[in-house]
Formats: C-alpha cells, structure tokens, sequence
C-alpha cells in the first residue's frame, strides 16, 4: 500500500480514481483540500495543492502507523474562496470518506468551515473530520470562537502582526504609519492588530491611514496608492494576499511612495516579480519560513526536490509542512487515524520540523506556536528566488518561539 491517488479536481467537480472504492480500507486516509482553484486567487489555490500534495507524499504516505504502511487519497475541491461553494464542497468532500480537511484562503470560509464541522461531527460520531488551517488566519478562530475540531497550523493575525510592530517599532525615523486592508474578517483583524500593537509599542507613530478595500475586487489601486503618497507615511502595514497583493504593489510601485512597506503575504505567486526593483529597501514581509537562506540541509534538499518535480513554480508554504509533518506524528501518536483520536494527540504536541524549527499545538485553542521571520525583498545573495524573477526574499531577524506566544480567550467545548 505504498502509493499516493490523487484526485485533482475542477471547478466544483470531483472524479473519484477509477478502480478505488469511496469507503477508505484499513491503513488509508483520505485528505481533502479546499481552496480557490479557479477565478482572481487561483493562483493561490494551485499552488497550495502543489505543496500539500508535495508534502503529503513525503511524510505521510508510506508511514508506518500501527504496524501498517500509510496510504493517501488526496482531494482537491474548489471553494472559490466562498463560504457558500467551501461548503458544498465540504460536503462533499465528506460524502467521499474524507476525514481531514486542509484549507488556505480565506477566514470567513474558515468561519463557515468550522460551524458546519461542529454540527456534522456532532450528529455524526462515527464519521468525524478535522479541519487543519493553514491560512485563514482570523485570531477568533483560535480565540472566542476556537473549535475542538480545528487546528491552525499557521501563526494567527495578532501573532504576526506582534512581530511586524516590533520591527517597526525599533525604527526611530518612522513616525505615520498607514494600513491598508481587505474587507473582510482577516482584513478587519489585520488593521484592529496593528492598531493596538503600535500603540502600545510606539504611541508616538500617527495612523495617517486605515483603509479597507473589497476583496478580489479592485483592478487598479492607484486611488489608494495616491492617498498612502498624500499622506506621507512612513510605513504602510497590509495584509493583503494573492491577486490583492499583485494589484496593490503595482500600483505603489507606479505611484513611487519612499515609504517602507510591512506585509505578511508580499512574496511568490507573482508577487516579487513585479515589485522587482522598487522593493529594495523598501519591502519586508513577516512569516514563518527558512526560505533564504535554508535552515537545514534537510530542508534545503525538501526544497530542491519540489521544484524540479515543479519546475517553473515557486514553494512558499512551509506551514504546510509543519502542519502535515504534525500530523503524521499524530498518527503514530494515536495509533491510527481516526480523527478524535489524532485531534486528542495533536494537543500539546511538539515536533523539530524538516526546516529546523521547534513548533507546538498549544492544547487550550488549537493555534500553533512557532518562530516567525522578518525577510527582506532581496534581489542578491540568494539561492531561492520567485517568478523567476531574480528577486526573492532573506531574512533578516526572528521572533523566538518562546517570545510569540500570546494569551488565547478560548473556552473550548470538549466533545468527551
């Protein structure tokens, strides 16, 4: 049983592997993933499979787990970032014997996901599923509305944007700061984050700026790009991501602002080839991730792999790599994969990942706790550039695991 069926799917549509049965046998899991895969995002989308596939098959396939080598079925449904559509396709997904559900984009599919799993798992104890997140990073969903069901594998809003203020804050000169947003729970998040958070850290700086802009919407931002330039900030702080992300720098690019630019998402997918130039000096992004240089041997040998089996394409998640590495181990934790079991396993566990970092799932919400890097937009030095482009991103400092950790207002409820 050592072979990886994928399953890819189109818009909405899902084709089984012909000759495979839809009830998963003794020693198969099925994994499903939910994410744009067509429309302004996918190119967010398709990546995220490429890398979860990817890692799938590199620490869970062929797993020993209870004596019995592991076999994956993977799924891949489009949600079109869309609570309505994520639904259906996590329904899905369900009906087909999928018992973990990965997801990237998007908090209020996030939102959407985790309602719909408290009840299912609930009215259906003999067919649970989990849902690990690894990019829906609204900080209520590891907070007031924390789930057992759910784990984020990624660093929430307030984890990140904590890091972002404390590069900030140790530059005297910055005095405006402007934020910028999408218009939705994340966006909102990211701009009540980084309010905060600079007031406590540098009450001196003036928020010239808090805009909120619609999601996946806007083609040209130069109206916005002209307001940051009339405003004179210092440092604009954004969350944007993807398409978002692609359209905005394009336009603070045209329109020439010396201000320094704190993102979360501002590398890969498209997105460094065209800040190009105007990102030196300027640009910083705040994740978690080895990219330049890599952490390990390991990792770096993790990396060459994907993309000469993806040439052309870029690897950018190395949450996703946390997360499935974590979850194997709670596998064998377990003893197998039922999903409350695993979900019993994963609370509290820690794990060294492949790229050399310490992780761990805090038990009391579910949001795992780990380093974070602050990474320069590069265009010498590196070894693993983006878009082909020659630019990239280094980094430049890191938050320690044991200085991210912040207090969680979760009450879960327990299903025991």
């Amino acid at each position: 049983m050592n072979k990886l069926n994928v399953m890819l799917l189109g818009a909405g549509s899902l084709v089984l592997a012909a000759g495979f049965p839809v009830v998963a046998q003794a020693g198969t899991v099925k994994i499903a993933y939910i994410d744009a895969l067509s429309g302004p995002f996918a190119a967010t989308g398709q990546a995220g499979a490429r890398e979860l596939r990817h890692a799938i098959s590199k620490f869970l396939e062929g797993k020993e787990v209870a004596g019995e080598k592991l076999e994956v079925e993977f799924l891949a449904l489009d949600g079109k970032i869309n609570p309505k559509e994520s639904l259906v396709q996590l329904q899905n997904a369900i009906s087909q014997g999928a018992e973990y559900i990965f997801h990237n984009s998007g908090s209020s599919v996030a939102h959407a996901i985790v309602g719909a799993l408290e009840k299912h798992n609930k009215r259906n104890p003999d067919n649970r599923a989990l849902y690990l997140n690894y990019g829906a990073i609204d900080p209520s969903l590891t907070g007031s509305k924390c789930s057992f069901w759910h784990f984020m594998i990624d660093a929430n809003v307030d984890m990140k944007v904590n890091a972002m203020v404390d590069a900030i804050a140790a530059k005297p000169e910055i005095k405006k700061a402007y934020i910028i947003g999408q218009d939705y729970s994340f966006g909102k998040a990211f701009s009540a984050a980084a309010k905060r958070y600079l007031a406590q850290r540098r009450p001196d700086i003036e928020i010239v700026g808090d805009q909120l802009h619609p999601i996946g919407k806007v083609k040209d931002f130069a109206p916005y790009a002209q307001k940051i330039l009339r405003s004179q900030a210092d440092v604009v702080l954004t969350g944007n991501w993807g398409a978002d992300m692609i359209n905005l720098a394009k336009s603070i690019k045209d329109i020439g602002t010396q201000a320094s630019i704190y993102t979360i998402y501002a590398y890969g997918a498209g997105i460094s080839g065209v800040v190009g130039e105007s990102g030196l000096g300027k640009l910083s992004v705040v994740a978690q991730g080895h990219i330049n240089p890599a952490n390990t041997p390991e990792w770096a040998l993790y990396k060459d792999e994907f993309l000469a089996k993806h040439p052309g394409n870029d690897l950018i998640n190395e949450r996703t790599v946390y997360g499935v590495q974590m979850l194997g181990e709670a596998f064998v934790k377990a003893g197998g994969t039922d999903p409350l079991k695993v979900a019993l396993a994963l609370e509290g566990l820690e794990i060294t990942t492949v790229s050399g970092d310490k992780v761990m799932m805090r038990a009391k919400d579910h949001q795992m706790q780990m380093p974070l890097q602050v990474m320069a937009h590069v265009k010498d030095g590196i070894k693993y550039d983006f878009d082909q482009s020659g630019y990239g991103v280094r980094t430049t400092s890191t938050v320690a695991f044991e200085s991210n950790q912040l207090d969680s207002v979760c009450e879960m409820q327990r299903p025991l």
